[in-house]
């Protein structure tokens, strides 16, 4: 599966918003040296049930718009489509 993310760095707290196809996360880390990049792996595995070693960023290292993949054939569908993490 693959996913275009927002990511805003230095929130009030760890959260993945959805909304019709469409994600954004909200972390705590700043983004220095891949500390957000690492939060928002976690996040991310956290949220659709996968390890972090099945979540990758395909493009976007060093931007707040992302490319991610999930590498796992039980995703369909986001287990909450429209609920906040």
């Amino acid at each position: 599966m693959i996913i275009e993310i927002k990511v805003n760095t230095k929130s009030n707290k760890n959260e993945i918003i959805t909304a019709e196809n469409s994600y954004k996360a909200n972390l705590t880390t700043a983004p220095s040296n891949g500390k957000a990049n690492k939060a928002l792996i976690g996040l991310l595995s956290d949220y659709f049930k996968v390890s972090k070693s099945q979540i990758s960023i395909i493009k976007g290292e060093k931007s707040n718009n992302k490319i991610i993949k999930i590498c796992d054939t039980n995703i369909l569908v986001h287990p909450n489509d429209t609920n906040k993490y």
